[in-house]
């Protein structure tokens, strides 16, 4: 059991000041039920977003068979990969989720696949802690590659989680709740006090966990399209789908399109579940071709 971080040094001074938003988990107890929330990883790859002074990184590391972790900051990481420097099975890796090459950390190896086969890797999973300016920008960039995953467990801020798993009609759908669920089913698990962290930040925190069983085939949308079709719809929150919708498309196709998918022009798109939404999408395709 790794200990609880503490950011202070005998003699009372703070090593690493937090910068970028970090707020480092202080709870061991809180740190063993986010790796358990990731299920049975002794044969799985893990992926570890932030992983800061590695208070769940030494969680994994003894139970996953690889773990990748990837953190921004510079003296963190040269930390991580001294302290785990005797631990094959893990790589620390000094980047930005939002910009390193995911196509390279978990696509095919040059060399390594025979002309006409397909590269069919197990899917990794995925868990962090995210600073909460950014929480949004990873998770897109999370299902953008979501070939790659089939579990991610994350730490947001709490209202980020509710969103993550609204439903539609409720106060807290959107566009982000939205994506998620057309990517995977979403689950709130618990809820962190500020108490949890070290510095406190002033919101709690809770962990979600999103497994990946995208909805596409299912609901007969290509991927690129229909994302931004959600995009536009979800576009001014304050506004009907039409008034959303009618930027973009000619206003008798969307009338048509309308009424072909049972939807009244003076509904808000975060009243509309993905079903309905995606029958709208195909009809106004149908109406274009």
């Amino acid at each position: 059991m790794p200990k609880v971080d503490n950011p202070k040094t005998t003699s009372g001074k703070v090593p690493h000041k937090p910068k970028l938003g970090q707020h480092f988990l202080a709870s061991d107890t809180a740190a063993l039920r986010i790796v358990e929330a990731l299920g049975d990883i002794s044969q799985a790859t893990v992926l570890e977003i932030g992983p800061g002074r590695g208070a769940i990184t030494e969680m994994l590391a003894q139970k996953a068979k690889r773990l990748i972790a990837v953190e921004l900051d510079r003296v963190m990481s040269a930390q991580l990969r001294m302290q785990f420097s005797m631990q094959p099975n893990v790589e620390i890796i000094e980047g930005d989720i939002l910009t390193i090459e995911l196509d390279t950390v978990f696509g095919p190896k040059p060399g390594l696949l025979r002309p006409g086969l397909n590269f069919s890797p197990e899917p990794a999973r995925v868990v962090g802690n995210l600073p909460y300016y950014i929480t949004s920008d990873i998770l897109l960039r999370l299902f953008e590659y979501h070939r790659y995953f089939s579990t991610i467990v994350l730490m947001v801020q709490k209202e980020v989680a509710d969103r993550l798993a609204a439903s539609a009609g409720s106060r807290d759908y959107g566009l982000l709740s939205a994506t998620a669920q057309l990517y995977g089913r979403v689950e709130k698990l618990f809820t962190l006090p500020p108490t949890a962290f070290s510095p406190a930040p002033k919101v709690h925190s809770a962990v979600v966990r999103i497994t990946i069983k995208p909805k596409l085939e299912a609901l007969g949308v290509s991927e690129a399209e229909f994302i931004a079709f959600l995009k536009l719809s979800f576009g001014m929150k304050r506004k009907t789908i039409w008034n959303n919708l009618k930027t973009r498309y000619d206003e008798d196709a969307l009338k048509a399109a309308l009424a072909k998918s049972g939807i009244k022009p003076a509904i808000r798109a975060e009243a509309l579940p993905l079903e309905r939404t995606a029958a709208l999408f195909r009809a106004l395709r149908n109406e274009n071709a």
